[in-house]
């Protein structure tokens, strides 16, 4: 029968310029954003219309902008009459994927996106850690690599992104090892990340840390509609299981792939990207080919938006 999922995008999917049309265009937009500038303390509008890029890829800027846009984008398509019968999100797109399911007002959620952002870029400045995408292995190889690396420092698999694309995280040389053994062992290529630090590791504990007494406070309610968690990669209803997930997901493995598998076993066959970027269409693609994904993140995106017949 078929089902329309809504995914929402995580870090590394900002480009000055985002959400501008979107501003000029609803009434609803521009009430979101300035929600957002009062809440925050700075100008996350102009940084996204106007950059600069540099404080744009800031963490503590980046998340709050991709969030607000993707949340934006959300109530427009539903505004349509457009409803999703599961959601899910990258990392950061979680707390979007919450908003959508009604599991948290957009206010809630901004004011856990916040200081999540800040912490996790101080938790960088901390203790600098580093990232990389290897290309070309499968996820149990990678497991045991990065196992084979830790001799020389902390390496986790961060994000299981696609069928033989995983991203690694961890300390700078225990990167830089897993990199090396990854070559060796037949990885087609092993790029290294420019990120502020080594999110979804072990280097992120302080930063979960104190999101965790921001979350146990949250008013987080049952969603309308199944959260496919980063740390579960399965259908979570239940509000106390999404509140102890979005604390394991700062130090715990994004499991992507498994995700949209699971979206299309649960039978759903058409999907939207939901704020900027297409990052997650071409993941999708990569892992379940039968599951379609239209981006709705642009106004003429929108317009065009249509429900599953």
């Amino acid at each position: 029968m078929g089902g329309c999922a809504f995914l929402f995008p995580g870090q590394a999917s900002q480009v000055v310029g985002m959400a501008r049309d979107l501003f000029e265009q609803y009434e609803s937009v521009r009430e979101r954003f300035a929600q957002a500038d009062e809440a925050l303390g700075f100008k996350l509008s102009q940084i996204c219309f106007e950059g600069p890029e540099d404080r744009l890829m800031q963490t503590e800027v980046t998340q709050p902008a991709v969030f607000v846009h993707s949340v934006a984008a959300c109530e427009l398509l539903m505004a349509k009459g457009l409803e999703p019968i599961a959601v899910a999100g990258h990392s950061l797109g979680e707390y979007s994927a919450l908003v959508a399911a009604g599991a948290l007002s957009f206010e809630a959620a901004l004011a856990l996106v916040g200081p999540r952002g800040k912490l996790m870029q101080a938790a960088g400045g901390a203790r600098p850690g580093a990232m990389g995408v290897v290309i070309g292995l499968d996820d149990a190889q990678i497991t045991t690599l990065c196992e084979q690396a830790a001799d020389v420092g902390v390496v986790v698999a961060a994000n299981f992104n696609a069928p033989g694309q995983v991203v690694v995280s961890g300390e700078q040389a225990a990167v830089a090892r897993l990199g090396e053994l990854a070559l060796g062992a037949g990885a087609k290529r092993f790029i290294e990340l420019a990120v502020s630090g080594a999110f979804h590791s072990p280097l992120m504990q302080p930063a979960a840390e104190q999101m965790e007494a921001l979350l146990q406070a949250a008013p987080i309610v049952a969603p309308r509609v199944p959260v496919l968690t980063n740390v579960s990669a399965a259908p979570v209803v239940d509000p106390e299981e999404l509140r102890s997930h979005l604390i394991q997901q700062i130090t715990s493995s994004v499991r992507w792939t498994e995700t949209v598998r699971k979206l299309a076993v649960m039978g759903i066959d058409r999907a939207y990207e939901i704020g900027p970027g297409a990052v997650l269409k071409g993941l999708v693609r990569r892992i379940e080919r039968g599951l379609v994904v239209d981006c709705a993140g642009k106004v003429e995106e929108i317009a065009v938006a249509k429900g599953v017949g």
